[in-house]
């Protein structure tokens, strides 16, 4: 609960700090609208856990990039959302942004986000040891943003006419989560290259969690559309290796996450964010659901 009112509290000053005067109102509101409320705020946790667990030498420097990456992460859906690529109706159970306010506002809306982010962090530089944690911290966040392998790079692959599905799945999911875990350690105090494959292994995971919630979820449920990746023939784990053997390589990779996290005091507590993010991924009850033959075709692509 800690960590979740410090991202929300220093959320609502960035982005009232965005949204002031002389701010166009339209464009105001669609930031808001962009960030709030939110979801599961899964990657700005993962990042004040490191900090955490990494003695937290920075707290309002961890609490800065924790909040940059959630930024970072708005802006992604956003643009995921737009008529040039999923032209998606929905997001978190209300209209997506550009059904409401309309493209061009919707991706100024992306634009103003992916500054905020660096904006956020940027505030905080100051002389000394905290001037260079920002600049390993900005320097994170571009990499995960951008190209050759950051969330630009995952969106600019479903246009290409063949698929590095590796690389595709590690940019549009992943790089993100590695950015949140690196970053925390960073603001932390501890050694970023050693939480790295924390991140990554948990961004694997939730990718293949939204493949299973893409083929099996239910749109009212999810709060977007579902069959996304069968209509539009993206690569899909739960298409490749059908839905038990996707689950079996979504808890290979938690317990991977697990195993990467570095020996510190604050080890349980990272390990108990992961297990709550598993809890989160793959509930009993999609365990549990019964797989029809309709199921099975959902999952490859087929209505």
């Amino acid at each position: 609960m800690e960590s979740e009112s410090r991202i929300e509290a220093v959320l609502e000053q960035i982005v009232t700090k965005a949204t002031a005067a002389p701010c166009p109102v339209h464009l105001a509101e669609a930031i808001r609208y962009a960030v709030f409320p939110g979801g599961g705020r899964v990657r700005p946790g993962l990042c004040l856990a490191v900090a955490k667990a990494c003695g937290d030498r920075e707290p309002a420097l961890a609490d800065a990039a924790a909040v940059a990456v959630e930024l970072l992460h708005c802006a992604s859906l956003v643009q995921d959302d737009l008529p040039c690529f999923d032209d998606a109706p929905l997001r978190r159970g209300q209209p997506s942004l550009h059904m409401r306010f309309g493209e061009a506002i919707a991706i100024l809306v992306g634009d103003a986000l992916i500054v905020m982010a660096f904006g956020a962090v940027s505030a905080h530089v100051h002389e000394g040891e905290q001037a260079a944690a920002c600049a390993q911290i900005l320097r994170t966040l571009a990499e995960a943003a951008g190209a050759p392998a950051g969330i630009a790079a995952g969106q600019a692959w479903e246009s290409e006419p063949s698929v590095d599905v590796v690389a595709y799945h590690h940019a549009k999911t992943a790089a993100l989560f590695e950015a949140a875990a690196v970053a925390g350690a960073i603001a932390g105090g501890g050694k970023p290259e050693g939480w790295r494959q924390a991140g990554v292994s948990l961004g694997a995971a939730y990718q293949i969690a939204d493949d299973l919630a893409d083929a099996l979820g239910e749109s009212g449920t999810l709060g977007k559309p579902i069959h996304q990746d069968g209509n539009k023939a993206r690569p899909s784990v739960v298409a490749s290796l059908g839905v038990d053997g996707a689950i079996k390589q979504l808890d290979q990779w938690l317990g991977q996450a697990k195993q990467s996290i570095p020996e510190c005091s604050g080890r349980g507590n990272v390990e108990e964010f992961l297990n709550s993010a598993a809890a989160r991924l793959c509930p009993p009850a999609l365990r549990q659901k019964d797989f029809t033959t309709e199921s099975t075709e959902n999952a490859e692509g087929a209505e």
